[in-house]
């Protein structure tokens, strides 16, 4: 049961993320506010915002539960992961940042709009596509808030998903991306500092990495290797990290994850331009550092759990437990917060990325132009609170790993956006056509390898993968077959193999 300190600390931490959220409010004038935060963030508050909306409960959860189960091959998570930051601020970043400044796009899908001379039909697909992603994202976001508060708080599931869903949905409808950027700001900074505290620590406790090698090796051998054997099916469940299937693992993490909307949209609230020459390796190095050390102790909690010094229920629960075992009291009470700041901090802007597509891409864009600012927050507010509702519904019974959870949501981000983003940005021959088609075939290979994988055998790489190469043939068989865009569009969207400005 949860100590009196435990739950004080946690009420303090979510009193003061909703005082954040009614701070906000007041700051929210316009569309432009609530969406972008009048694209006024400085440099700090932009790189932490982007390391945290890729920080989602797998980080503290999942990262650690996928090292207890697999050992070090999944270490190559540790390098794609922190690489789509680098790869969203400056392959997608530095360019979309300044047609932002220039065209005034609220979302990607204006910059889709714009680009591919679709007004309509593209704001659909698009549309579409991004409230499937982050309905399932978010899903795993709840399930992942579920596992910290019955963990810290002796509660129900269902009763932790209503709280952390509430208190998250509230500050997201009161105060936008201003309350989203301020909190992840805190987030960000409470998770990296709550990370580097105890970490080494629990390493320690487990007789540090040498010890942690060899008791891992006893187990299994390949535990041990860069990547598991390349055969198909895996001898093992856990052994599914198989050089093939690491191929596809990058596309998945790198490319797939860093075209995220939730995270894309994030360029689009930069200050300045300059903050693109070094906020891709400030973003990396950081997130490096803590997913290497959050990585390491899944390994720690396997060898302490397989040495009987440690009782684990699941494998997502490595990290909680490790800390809880080592720590006092107090500290464990302190480290609650950083588990919920390392979830909420992408659960927050999943919501906004919501609300903001049905209020402004949507609404705004398709059905009345005309509408007031007002009348747009509002329709995204109430579109905030019913995507809250439907994704904890759908989170009462999730998968039993949150890693599959997360990699399927991340899995048809790759097959839908990273085709039509990088061909639109760097490729003057992708038509309208090519996009819309692209991203539909995206959408709907990946459900069909996706149930072929989960219902008749087994692929032996991530079942994206296949959608991602179907999109990319579709992009360019129809855009070759269809007509050049014009000229004029390809100049006001910088259409071209180049970064900088020309």
């Amino acid at each position: 049961m949860a100590t009196a300190g435990t739950i004080i600390t946690i009420l303090v931490y979510l009193v003061l993320i909703l005082g954040i959220g009614a701070w906000a409010s007041k700051k929210i004038k316009t569309a432009e506010d609530y969406v972008v935060a009048g694209r006024s963030l400085g440099f700090l508050m932009f790189t932490i915002l982007v390391i945290a909306s890729c920080t989602s409960g797998m980080t503290l959860l999942g990262v650690a539960g996928l090292g207890y189960v697999g050992g070090w091959p999944t270490i190559w998570e540790q390098i794609f992961v922190p690489l789509t930051c680098a790869i969203c601020i400056l392959i997608y970043g530095t360019k979309l940042h300044r047609l932002s400044q220039k065209r005034k796009y609220m979302t990607i899908q204006d910059y889709f709009s714009h680009r591919f001379y679709s007004p309509k039909a593209m704001r659909i697909v698009s549309g579409m596509a991004v409230l499937i992603t982050s309905i399932i994202y978010l899903t795993g976001q709840y399930r992942a808030i579920s596992i910290v508060l019955t963990r810290l708080l002796g509660i129900t599931h269902l009763h932790a998903l209503l709280i952390g869903a509430g208190i998250v949905m509230v500050y997201v409808i009161m105060g936008g991306l201003y309350a989203v950027a301020w909190t992840t700001l805190i987030q960000g900074l409470i998770l990296i500092i709550g990370v580097l505290c105890t970490a080494p620590f629990v390493i320690s406790a487990a007789g540090g990495l040498t010890h942690i090698n060899k008791v891992l090796g006893g187990i299994d051998p390949n535990y041990l290797k860069i990547a598991f054997p390349q055969q198909h099916p895996p001898y093992a469940s856990y052994a599914f990290c198989t050089p093939a299937f690491l191929v596809s693992f990058f596309f998945l993490l790198a490319m797939g994850l860093g075209s995220a909307p939730h995270i894309i949209n994030n360029i689009l609230t930069a200050r300045k331009k300059s903050y693109y020459r070094w906020a891709p390796l400030a973003a990396f190095s950081i997130y490096v550092v803590i997913m290497y050390l959050i990585k390491i102790v899944g390994f720690a909690s396997r060898a302490m759990v397989a040495e009987g010094t440690l009782r684990l229920a699941h494998p997502d629960y490595s990290y909680i437990a490790s800390v809880e075992h080592i720590m006092p009291s107090f500290i464990w009470a302190l480290f609650g917060v950083v588990i919920l700041a390392a979830v909420m901090s992408t659960t927050d802007r999943l919501l906004l990325t919501i609300g903001s597509c049905i209020g402004w891409d949507i609404y705004k864009s398709l059905i009345n132009p005309r509408a007031s600012d007002r009348k747009v927050n509002m329709i995204s507010r109430i579109f905030v609170a019913i995507s809250a509702v439907v994704t904890v519904l759908l989170a009462i019974k999730p998968p039993a790993l949150l890693a599959w959870l997360i990699w399927m949501g991340i899995g048809i981000m790759l097959a839908c956006f990273v085709t039509p983003l990088l061909c639109g940005l760097y490729w003057k021959r992708a038509t309208k056509e090519g996009a819309i088609w692209s991203m539909l075939a995206g959408l709907i290979s990946a459900i069909i390898f996706g149930a072929i994988h989960k219902f008749l055998k087994p692929l032996p790489m991530h079942f994206s993968f296949y959608a991602f190469i179907v999109s990319i043939i579709v992009m360019i068989v129809v855009s070759l077959l269809t007509q050049k865009p014009e000229e004029k569009i390809l100049q006001e969207t910088e259409t071209g193999f180049y970064i900088g400005a020309r």
